[in-house]
């Protein structure tokens, strides 16, 4: 499956490639924006969601 990867508008630009990327197909998949070929973190919605919540506290 070919995953559409989403980066913060907030992370800088185009050349700052210091961030996480997330996509939403069914699960919540997060990898560095450094390494794309690198390993991926996949989280159901539900975990996802309690993540940000905590985080944005």
């Amino acid at each position: 499956m070919t995953r559409s990867w989403r980066k913060s508008s907030r992370s800088g630009g185009i050349a700052d490639s210091d961030c996480v990327e997330v996509s939403f197909a069914g699960d919540v998949a997060v990898r560095d924006s450094k390494n794309a070929r690198g390993p991926v973190l996949l989280f159901p919605p539900a975990r996802w969601r309690s993540f940000l919540r905590r985080v944005s506290r």
